[in-house]
């Protein structure tokens, strides 16, 4: 199949949920590492895929809260990560590879969303640092892991929110004026871009890599939106309470990520953006699909390049 940006009737759509889209698939003798996998949709996601066999690794800010939010689910580990914090994420992936284990699946699903402006590291934007650069040092670092038995899916959880904004080239740090929903954009094409790039360099050892929104979901990547702004969205009315019927549910969310780490159908693809468990398609417009920009080789290795110069690691250039 070709890699373009066109559906291919995979059979699933937007109210499919994880345990649908993973049934009959045999995840037994597997690894798989998800990052956020112990709230909203990283710990659906975690679910699906031990549910079918996998060994799951779940990074995690908070490993206490994670340990206790997996408690019940078999086949996990938790282990310490920040994501925002780069000596953190080499640190985890060190203590990974020590393990001499090899990686099937990687899903970077962890992200903030819409965060008053906040500086890590050197002086980075939050969204930005955590979203895309902090996942771009991970699979880098993992690279022994991804390739040592033949390749591995990796798998970048993106979003709608991509249509927000490009990347700002002339101001990626948002030193010029902070906004909290242009820099979740900015960050949201850096996860699509990514998978681009790194699909077109990891292709020949086996890695292939997907980007994808999963839908609307309620979860506690709405924690820094007062209640009043999500009221105003239309999202929930006074009482908190979910208004708006093309919301997905948790698992439904998590669908198109476990789809996209483990459907045959998608065998020998890769670089492409996926909604609603299938390729999407292009849009200069609307409320889907993915934006030109999003897509674009060239602004891929772009990207890629200043992300190796800010995080000094590049293991598959």
């Amino acid at each position: 199949m070709t890699t373009t940006q066109h559906p291919i009737g995979s059979g699933f759509g937007a109210r499919s949920t994880a345990s649908e889209v993973i049934e009959g698939i045999d995840l037994t003798g597997k690894l798989a590492i998800v990052t956020g996998g112990y709230s909203g949709l990283g710990l659906e996601t975690v679910r699906a895929l031990a549910g079918a066999g996998a060994h799951v690794v779940v990074p995690a800010r908070r490993p206490e809260v994670a340990r206790e939010n997996l408690a019940g689910i078999g086949n996990t580990e938790v282990d310490a990560l920040d994501l925002g914090d780069l000596d953190s994420v080499k640190e985890f992936a060190d203590r990974f590879l020590a393990s001499d284990r090899s990686v099937d699946i990687l899903i970077d699903n962890a992200a903030i969303m819409a965060a008053p402006e906040t500086r890590v590291g050197p002086g980075w934007e939050a969204q930005f640092a955590t979203n895309h650069l902090g996942h771009y040092a991970l699979v880098n670092r993992l690279r022994p892991a991804l390739v040592r038995d033949g390749g591995a899916r990796v798998v970048s959880v993106s979003s709608v929110g991509h249509h927000n904004s490009p990347i700002r080239w002339d101001d990626p740090q948002f030193e010029q004026g902070y906004d909290k929903w242009k820099a979740y954009g900015q960050a949201k094409t850096a996860n699509a871009l990514f998978a681009v790039h790194l699909d077109a360099l990891g292709k020949d050892a086996g890695v292939r890599a997907f980007s994808l929104h999963p839908g609307g979901i309620l979860t506690p990547l709405q924690r820094h939106l007062p209640k009043e702004e999500m009221v105003a969205l239309g999202w929930i009315d006074e009482d908190g309470k979910q208004v708006n019927d093309s919301f997905k549910t948790p698992e439904q969310g998590a669908a198109t990520s476990v789809w996209a780490a483990t459907s045959p159908r998608l065998a020998g693809a890769g670089g492409v953006y996926l909604e609603d468990c299938d390729i999407a398609l292009p849009t200069e417009e609307g409320r889907t699909g993915v934006r030109a920009y999003a897509a674009d080789p060239k602004e891929a290795a772009r990207l890629w390049t200043l992300s190796a110069e800010l995080t000094g690691v590049d293991t598959f250039s």
